[in-house]
């Protein structure tokens, strides 16, 4: 794993003195002067924090001020006070100033400075937080750092693994950044849909809700034809008129099966082609021996999945423990695809298993990390079939509590596939042919278990929170057809829980053999976070206590406190705003939302590159024979960590954005249309408004909404008319009218048909005191001010 950089401005640590650099892959900035053991004020932490921000945890701050005792505590209370007040904020185990990138960030390549530099920025960055922040690239020599080795260079539209520092020049963009590694080679361009215009050229519109319309001149087209998915480079960017494109290849028709996710997968740039090489390893290999394998083929394991699925990583089987030290405990086994066997370190399936992070899964197909041949054949668990496995034994004691699990590299044989639906209707009293024989000695043992299970997760309480799944049913054309709320069964509940319980199991195992690892870890909310919601939760009349030990079961007492009222949804989407987002890291925090202290992705390496590698490290860890972790894979966890968070982002991004588009094409045709929505989010520019029967949003941009001005008010969460006390909140039931669909971006516009309710007092109260406190003008009745007010 990497280390920080030793300070070596001053080695002694005895006397006062500047700290210059931030590690010497830094480039030098403006000595910042600091009194050696004394504490530092609030604003030489936050400079220190910008300048030097792999420095910026708690331990490394009071190594480089040289503080001890008393101060070591101060510094701890100063720390908190900064992250309430929203001046700084967690990543991972350090601290960044709010909007500030990580230590270490992939970045994707996108233009050049004046002075050809290459520029780059974060390749997924929140739409909340603006325009994402330039990055100039430092390009080292070819014999890299000090000579030694070579060193990474990266061009114009790749996708780089880099360290970030903090930019000297003020002037230029806020950092700089070393390469660490190239992810990805691409062409710089961007992509829209051909539209030809008479006579020869066309047109080309935007595949994203902020891209413009450009004109593509006869002689650039490409031979592009008329709803072509195409690739495009700038060709001239002009004071007046579209800007101008030149195709670059025509990736497909957007009229073609599959078209919408094609969209999504060539804008965030996610492999989906296997090479020849990935793909002929997949095909040539060879079912697993016996070697360092127990033999369980006689242990009845089951799977359970969705009723389409055609990959089976996981089998479950349970049972009474017959030991009389554990009276009213359980047996619970989990076997899990042994990936590991077939899938070696630094091997082409490997290497593009890591390129592609993880499986991504669209409404009308799915991007797997792992070739047909690996994924839904010789990995995957199928009914009556010799397959590999890594299982976890675990014991469960009559409470719920796991007194102790061991692990084993086997042979199985799955007694039987079945779905969710056919698991749980044979426990509801509905069994088929082929449940009813399974009902005694399998499924009721496993649900008896569960029972066992459910205990102790009762007494962790992880956060519960009530956010229905929808799921877009397709048509045979690949249009919408429907979309619907699965119902969430005890069958579904079973198997998560037995897999969060594997989960736990695979981190303490690897813990214990001191064995680096890949942790799903997932932090606390901020402190900011936290007074956002807190603010909020007052005007609900709903207490959240202050202070920075909160637990995951504070929030479900919040919950719990909503439940049946009005204000349900609303209180559900705060509470889920307020949580950070879970990472992988090889540094363990916990998981909060789970309220879990040591948690690893274990259960599902066919589709999640980050539990291949916690399956290589058991088997290494443990002396199960072939596909053990490398000596360079554990010093590379950090990275792979990083790109493996990212891949994941883009995954979820590029889910997101094809379910906005299949739904914006469904509902193309219903422009000005009247439709049942719930504000789903309140900005200064506008309001988000959901559809519920349609899983979609869309927005009502403020300056439609009336002649009143409309303040924004965060902590009520609220839009509110200055002059009428009229508004809308987060969660009001409302109806729009759809003006506008555009389904190439997956955007809908709507207009505010329902009348603004009466905003509380204290609302109004509150935007006057604000309107005096910013010095706001009072506008004349009947008049707007200036948009940019908004």
């Amino acid at each position: 794993m990497s280390r920080i950089p030793r300070d070596r401005t001053n080695p002694a640590g005895k006397r006062p003195g500047k700290i210059g650099r931030a590690g010497k892959d830094a480039p030098a900035v403006e000595p910042l002067n600091i009194v050696h053991g004394a504490l530092p004020s609030r604003e030489v932490i936050l400079r220190f924090i910008a300048d030097h921000p792999q420095k910026a945890s708690k331990r490394e701050l009071a190594k480089a001020f040289g503080l001890k005792g008393d101060n070591r505590v101060e510094l701890k209370h100063m720390l908190q006070e900064l992250e309430q007040e929203g001046m700084l904020q967690k990543n991972r185990k350090s601290l960044i100033r709010p909007g500030a990138l990580p230590p270490v960030t992939v970045l994707d390549i996108t233009t050049r400075d004046k002075d050809g530099d290459l520029i780059g920025r974060p390749a997924e960055w929140p739409e909340d937080q603006g325009v994402a922040p330039a990055v100039a690239i430092r390009q080292q020599s070819p014999a890299g750092r000090q000579g030694k080795g070579k060193a990474p260079v990266a061009g114009l539209g790749d996708r780089i693994l880099a360290k970030i520092f903090p930019a000297v020049d003020r002037g230029g963009p806020a950092y700089t950044a070393r390469i660490i590694k190239v992810i990805d080679r691409r062409r710089g361009a961007s992509m829209g849909v051909f539209r030809a215009a008479p006579g020869g050229g066309g047109r080309l519109l935007p595949i994203e809700r902020r891209g413009e319309e450009m004109v593509i001149d006869p002689d650039f087209t490409g031979g592009a034809k008329d709803g072509d998915l195409v690739e495009i480079e700038v060709a001239r960017l002009g004071r007046f008129g579209l800007p101008r494109a030149k195709v670059l290849s025509v990736v497909g028709s957007v009229g073609s099966e599959k078209a919408i996710s094609m969209i999504a997968i060539h804008a965030h740039g996610i492999p989906h082609v296997f090479p020849p090489a990935v793909t002929a390893e997949a095909e040539d290999a060879k079912p697993a021996t016996m070697s360092h394998r127990e033999d369980w083929r006689d242990v009845p394991l089951i799977t359970i999945d969705p009723a389409d699925a055609k990959d089976h990583d996981d089998a479950v089987y349970a049972e009474l423990d017959p030991s009389p030290d554990n009276p009213g405990g359980v047996i619970v086994t989990v076997a899990i695809a042994d990936v590991s066997w077939y899938v070696r370190p630094k091997s082409p399936l490997d290497r593009e298993a890591l390129k592609r992070g993880n499986s991504v899964y669209f409404p009308d197909r799915v991007v797997p990390m792992l070739p047909e041949r690996i994924s839904n054949d010789l990995c995957s668990l199928k009914e009556g079939v010799d397959r590999p496995a890594l299982a976890v034994r675990m014991s469960f004691s009559g409470e719920g509590r796991k007194i102790g699990h061991t692990f084993h590299r086997v042979m199985m044989k799955s007694a039987a596939k079945l779905s969710y639906q056919q698991a749980q209707a044979a426990i509801d009293g509905a069994p088929d042919d082929k449940t009813g024989p399974m009902l005694e000695p399998i499924l009721k043992p496993l649900w008896h278990a569960y029972a066992v299970m459910k205990r102790g997760r009762d007494r962790r309480q992880p956060l519960e929170l009530d956010m229905p799944e929808r799921k877009i049913l397709l048509k045979p054309d690949g249009t919408v057809d429907r979309v619907h709320v699965p119902p969430r069964l005890d069958a579904h509940k079973l198997i998560e829980e037995m897999m969060i319980q594997a989960n736990v199991s695979a981190a303490e195992t690897l813990e214990k053999k001191r064995q680096p690892l890949i942790y799903r870890i997932h932090d606390g909310p901020t402190l900011a976070k936290q007074e956002i919601l807190r603010e909020f939760l007052a005007t609900l009349g709903i207490p959240l206590a202050k202070g920075g030990n909160m637990r995951a079961n504070n929030f479900n007492g919040i919950l719990a406190k909503a439940d049946g009222t009005p204000h349900q949804t609303m209180v559900n989407e705060m509470v889920l705003r307020s949580q950070s987002q879970a990472i992988y890291g090889p540094e363990n925090i916990g998981h909060f939302g789970l309220n879990l202290m040591k948690y690893a992705h274990f259960t599902s390496p066919i589709r999640r590159y980050a539990d291949l590698i916690v399956h290589r490290a058991l088997v290494g860890s443990l002396g199960f024979g072939e596909g053990g972790i490398t000596t360079e894979e554990e010093a590379g966890l950090d990275d792979i960590a990083a790109e493996i968070s990212t891949f994941e982002r883009r995954a979820m991004a590029a889910e997101r954005e094809t379910v906005d588009r299949l739904i914006a094409h469904h509902l193309s045709g219903r422009v000005g249309e009247e439709f049942a929505g719930r504000v789903s989010g309140v900005t200064k520019s506008g309001l988000f408004v959901a559809l519920p029967e349609y899983g979609a949003d869309g927005f009502v941009p403020i300056s439609t909404l009336g002649s009143d001005y409309f303040i924004y008010d965060e902590a009520h969460q609220a839009l509110s008319g200055e002059r009428t006390g009229l508004g809308y909140r987060l969660g009001d039931n409302v109806t729009v009218k759809l003006a506008e669909a555009i389904p190439l971006a997956g955007a809908l516009r709507f207009e505010m048909v329902s009348e603004g309710r009466d905003m509380p007092t204290a609302v109004r109260s509150f935007h006057k005191a604000g309107r005096r406190d910013r010095g706001q003008v009072r506008k004349k009745p009947g008049t707007r001010p200036p948009r940019g007010r908004h």
